[in-house]
């Protein structure tokens, strides 16, 4: 019985222990993380990256609806709502110049994470 009780007060006393050098640990990281996504070199790379990624969807979206135009699904309802024939725009697109905006071309545009 004695031993048990030492094996789960030893283990409670650990357990304190571990939970307070944990929490300090997590802070200090958090803080770091903190200190590089706000640094400006990572803002002006993440900016680079959401403008080749707007980019790359754009044309991939050219290229999709040019080989829809050229196909028999080009003919069905469905096919015209995708391939743009009415005014409104995609969701998709939708989606993306909210997150973008229309006009964020520069990397200072307070790209976040």
């Amino acid at each position: 019985m004695r031993g048990k009780l030492l094996f789960l007060g030893g283990l409670a006393a650990g357990f304190v222990l571990g939970a307070r050098a944990g929490r300090e640990k997590y802070e200090e990281l958090k803080t770091t993380a903190l200190k590089i996504k706000e640094s400006p070199t990572v803002q002006e790379a993440a900016g680079v990256v959401q403008e080749q990624a707007t980019r790359l969807y754009s044309e991939g979206k050219t290229k999709v609806t040019d080989k829809l135009a050229n196909s028999r699904f080009a003919e069905s309802d469905l096919g015209q709502r995708l391939i743009g024939s009415s005014d409104t725009t995609p969701a998709i697109e939708r989606d993306v110049l909210a997150t973008t905006g229309p006009s964020k071309t520069t990397p200072s545009g307070g790209t976040s994470f």
